[in-house]
């Protein structure tokens, strides 16, 4: 079968996770703006634009082949959405595509699509023999190391680091040094050979999760950057969104969840710490309002019907009429791993 007729079959299949949480978090109405910053297979941007009457909604991919398959949907929308390949940290230039004035609400559906896994050419998953390969975006300016290229690369120090802090791998460092190892003899060049790898270095016991999974997890974060994508992805929803406009976003492990936690904690509150020994301080005024504080996980009934629904947590908060801060993520703590390739083991 042809890779593009695979892909839209796969697209065929894939199920938006927590659909209408999002949609009520959104609330969608008549003639409003929204961003799609996580387009996959079109699963939240074909329900957007059927909750309101002429809703408009401009969504974004790095992948091509999203981008390619959704290309029915541009034309069946008839004006109505605008479909650009690039990262979704770039999501408040790209916003006055859809005119001036703010978008009245941003999605982010965090992580690998279903689709990705699927595709064995792309090498996310360590179920289906492909090339080592993780890229989101594979063409071009957005195109970078594979995951290949680091388990080639990186010493034993920092693969480590990247299994360690990315993956929360207990057995990182026996991970590592199996990997340096072994790549003396014979490179890692498809998935199966580092999933095989895993499977001999970190043992598990029945209903545990696959030994490779939080390896292939790491790597992937890593290749594609995803941290820091959603660390600006955040800070750009604050700045393309107009008062009273909504930011909705799905994760899933507790690295994501973490981040966007700490973003609307930050975000919301109105005046920082104090103690007995030390006076209240006042902070900027809060860019966004919770309505509901900590994160909605995914009903029983989806969970049982999709897989990856299980670990989905959704938040959400309205922007407040406060202009946006102009900082960086540092507040985020975002972990550091270094691709930087080095001598020796």
């Amino acid at each position: 079968m042809p890779a593009s007729s695979a892909t839209a079959n796969d697209a065929a299949r894939h199920v938006p996770v927590m659909l209408a949480e999002v949609l009520k978090a959104l609330e969608p109405r008549a003639n409003e703006r929204f961003i799609d910053g996580t387009f996959g297979a079109g699963g939240y941007t074909r329900a957007i634009l059927a909750a309101a009457p002429d809703v408009q909604v401009l969504a974004i991919d790095r992948d091509r082949n999203a981008i390619t398959d959704g290309m029915a949907l541009v034309s069946e929308m008839q004006g109505r959405l605008t479909l650009v390949e690039d990262r979704f940290s770039h999501l408040d230039k790209l916003a006055p595509m859809l005119g001036e004035g703010g978008v009245d609400g941003v999605v982010l559906d965090i992580g690998v699509s279903s689709m990705q896994l699927d595709e064995a050419d792309r090498g996310f998953s360590f179920r289906r023999d492909g090339p080592l390969d993780m890229r989101m975006s594979r063409e071009g300016s957005h195109a970078g190391l594979s995951a290949a290229d680091l388990v080639a690369q990186l010493p034993e120090e920092a693969l480590a680091r990247i299994f360690q802090v990315l993956g929360e791998e207990r057995r990182a460092h026996a991970l590592a040094r199996a990997i340096v190892t072994d790549r003396q003899k014979e490179p890692f060049l498809t998935t199966m050979q580092l999933a095989d790898l895993c499977g001999r270095v970190i043992r598990s016991k029945p209903g545990d999760i696959h030994p490779a999974t939080r390896a292939f997890q790491a790597l992937r974060i890593a290749v594609n950057g995803e941290l820091d994508e959603l660390g600006q992805a955040l800070l750009a929803a604050e700045r393309a969104l107009k008062p009273g406009g909504r930011l909705v976003v799905v994760t899933f492990h507790s690295l994501e969840d973490r981040i966007v936690k700490t973003f609307f904690a930050d975000r919301t509150r109105s005046q920082a710490g104090g103690s007995r020994h030390q006076p209240v301080a006042a902070v900027p005024p809060p860019t966004f309002v919770q309505t509901h504080r900590g994160a909605l996980a995914a009903s029983e009934a989806e969970a049982e019907l999709n897989p990856r629904a299980r670990s989905a947590k959704l938040r959400f908060a309205v922007r407040s009429e406060a202009p946006a801060r102009d900082t960086g993520t540092s507040f985020l703590g975002l972990p550091e791993v270094s691709l930087q390739s080095g001598r020796g083991r």
